[in-house]
């Protein structure tokens, strides 16, 4: 009964992308649990590149089942976009189960998104502006469209007319907008439904069956550990719950079932979106993290904010999540680097603090304490072992194990799928 959790242990784009497609072939069950197209994965696939936004990487390991959970919210629009775009190029997903009780992102959702965060101005949260936490407030606030909804027009049509008696208010006494038509949306949201209906199944069902059958299903989460809606960098966050314990409530597995947490590690830090970032970079180094990493956003398109390596962040990610293994991803990006600062706690109103604050007053106003540690010229790309790799490589893996509190199993030395070199076996 091997039920593995895979998530982000920084502010997301980690690579959980590239550790949930290593593990592809050696898991029956791929699960989304939580967040929307908002999250982006990258998969390259020999010399094949795929961006995927809502689905899981499993899609692309034949004789994985990939499955979009109950606690994910779900643009038809998008996922029908996805699903095409890759059978265009070969990929087969007839096998994707799509959760019935998961919500629908809808129209109105994603307009009321937009003109809420330019309204806010200066004090925006730098979301998407793809609906999804107005679809998650919807959900909470019980006026949410589920999936199952496209299949009784009578609920979806006075489940869409509530949602529009205080929407369509807002939208136009607040921000002078027009109101939405209640016909239109129900109209283009019935669109959807012989689409979807190949997929909608009772997830819950197939994962705990699965699991009682001794089958391995992966859950993946689809932002990081520092913007969970709880447990992050509140407000700068997502409106879901992308730790540990979101994996049982949005696939409805219990936490009995759950038998190893690993978290997906950066070897430097970047963030996309506003918030506090204590190790960004303003300088060169910064703008090399970048150019060398690749770090713009899958989804967004923006470039990432960077930084060193944040030890505090990688401490705390450990104690929420319960993590027992790390997989360490482009720790060839930082090859050529004389030196390499990590941040190993903060100086706040001039105390060293090793723990993450939880005032975020306090955080707001946390500056790094860096250590140096010995940097690197030799290519590490081809690297197979651990052994491969160059002495200072080694020893900065080790001081990050060290620091963070839980063994590294995997290192990403390359973009590839066969460019990681595998410490421990995750099942």
């Amino acid at each position: 009964m091997p039920a593995l959790v895979l998530l982000g242990a920084q502010w997301g784009d980690e690579g959980k992308g590239k550790a949930t497609d290593l593990l592809g072939g050696s898991v029956d069950y791929v699960v989304r649990y939580q967040g929307g197209n908002n999250a982006g994965h990258t998969v390259v696939v020999g010399d094949q590149k795929y961006a995927l936004h809502l689905l899981p990487s499993g899609i692309l390991s034949p004789g994985c089942t990939p499955v979009i959970g109950n606690g994910v919210v779900v643009d038809p629009s998008v996922l029908l976009s996805e699903l095409s775009g890759l059978n265009e190029r070969g990929v087969d997903t007839s096998k994707l189960l799509l959760s019935g009780n998961a919500h629908i992102i809808t129209p109105y959702n994603v307009t009321v998104d937009k003109v809420t965060e330019r309204f806010l101005g200066k004090r925006k949260i730098g979301t998407t502006g793809r609906g999804i936490g107005p679809t998650y407030a919807d959900k909470i606030n019980r006026v949410g469209i589920r999936v199952q909804d496209l299949y009784d027009e009578s609920i979806l049509l006075q489940k869409v007319e509530a949602a529009l008696d205080v929407k369509n208010q807002l939208l136009t006494k607040l921000y002078n907008r027009r109101a939405i038509a209640v016909d239109q949306v129900v109209e283009e949201l019935l669109a959807y439904a012989e689409k979807l209906r190949p997929y909608v199944a009772d997830t819950v069902l197939v994962l705990n069956q699965a699991l009682e059958d001794d089958k391995v299903v992966l859950f993946e989460g689809g932002q990081g550990t520092l913007l969970d809606i709880d447990h992050g960098t509140y407000p700068f966050v997502t409106s879901s719950n992308p730790t540990a314990g979101g994996a049982c409530t949005g696939a409805g597995v219990g936490p009995t079932k759950i038998s190893r947490v690993i978290g997906i590690l950066k070897a430097y830090t970047t963030r996309v979106g506003a918030g506090p970032f204590p190790t960004e970079l303003f300088d060169e180094d910064g703008e090399a993290l970048r150019r060398i990493g690749g770090e713009v956003g899958v989804t967004t398109g923006r470039d990432r904010r960077c930084g060193w390596f944040d030890a505090v962040i990688a401490r705390y990610a450990t104690r929420v999540n319960g993590l027992t293994d790390f997989f360490l991803t482009k720790l060839d990006v930082l090859t050529g680097w004389e030196q390499i600062p990590v941040c190993v706690a903060y100086e706040i109103d001039g105390k060293r603090v090793e723990e993450l604050p939880y005032s975020q007053s306090d955080f707001h106003h946390a500056k790094p304490i860096y250590e140096n540690l010995p940097g690197w010229s030799e290519d590490i790309t081809k690297a197979k072992t651990f052994e491969d790799l160059p002495k200072n490589a080694q020893d900065y893996v080790k001081a990050l194990e060290e620091m963070s509190g839980a063994p590294i199993s995997a290192i990403g030395v390359g973009p590839g799928r066969d460019e990681t070199i595998q410490i421990n076996s995750f099942i």
